[in-house]
């Protein structure tokens, strides 16, 4: 569509990215897809653990189900031994437990190959980084973990489930890093690794306009969800003013107008997602 192709868009694609932070999902996967320095720095202050060390990060991974639902990781990562969903949430109910169920179970079908052993299983984490205190406990992190009801032993499967409050930003590590996940400009950031790539994605031609591009598939896939009818609706009112007025171009002039007006509807939708 030539409606993209014009430098009045390009300036909203770039105030938009001007906005976007960590925690709108989409930066967040640009930022961390591939970066290891990105995900080791993530996960080494939610486990408390400087020496753990990243060998891979995959972002916007799909798993298909044959037989239902299948899923789309935020991010992937692994240590070799260990295998971590990353998924940040700005909506309570994306944070559901039924779907930290549901996405630990198909990183287990993800991992095991058929003939495999099922204490071939690795070790997996499943970590939402919440907008907000879903949870409501006033805590920075939140560990499930499951256990027998009558002895209160730990059922030890392999499967653990965190959530990160990014609401708790005090002045420890976790919460200066949660910090930087609400930060439009990278200048303000505590860590240089994030702040870094994040100035990549905003402030780089090249990275600006790898955003650009992304902003711009996003918008087209939600525009076809209401452009036929926008453009229809606006047809007809331009073929009834064409007629009325004796003008030939009253079809084109509301097809024309009914594209604008999907587009903007798009882009009021992308902006109220990213905050």
């Amino acid at each position: 569509m030539t409606i993209f192709n014009t430098p009045e868009r390009q300036k909203i694609y770039r105030d938009i990215i001007k906005k976007l932070r960590l925690i709108d999902d989409a930066f967040f996967n640009s930022c961390f897809d591939g970066d290891i320095a990105c995900m080791e720095l993530l996960l080494q202050i939610i486990f408390g653990n400087p020496q753990l060390r990243v060998k891979e990060v995959l972002t916007q991974r799909s798993v298909p189900n044959l037989f239902g639902r299948g899923v789309r990781f935020d991010a992937i990562a692994t240590d070799g031994e260990r295998i971590f969903d990353v998924e940040v949430q700005r909506d309570d109910e994306g944070a559901d437990p039924r779907r930290a169920r549901y996405n630990s179970c198909m990183m287990d079908a993800r991992e095991l190959d058929k003939g495999k052993d099922f204490r071939e299983l690795p070790e997996t984490y499943v970590i939402f980084i919440t907008e907000h205190d879903v949870w409501k406990g006033n805590r920075p992190l939140y560990h499930v973990q499951k256990s027998f009801a009558e002895t209160g032993v730990a059922f030890d499967d392999g499967a653990h489930i965190i959530y990160v409050n990014a609401a708790y930003q005090d002045d420890t590590p976790l919460g200066r890093l949660m910090h930087d996940f609400f930060c439009e400009d990278p200048d303000d950031m505590h860590y240089s690794v994030l702040a870094n790539r994040a100035r990549f994605f905003k402030e780089n031609e090249r990275g600006a306009s790898t955003m650009c591009k992304l902003i711009e598939d996003l918008v087209k896939s939600d525009l076809e969800h209401i452009l036929k009818a926008k453009v229809a609706e606006a047809e007809v009112r331009g073929e009834a003013r064409g007629e009325a007025r004796g003008e030939a171009r009253g079809e084109a002039r509301g097809k024309a107008h009914g594209e604008e007006s999907a587009f903007l509807s798009s882009i009021r939708n992308l902006m109220k997602n990213a905050g």
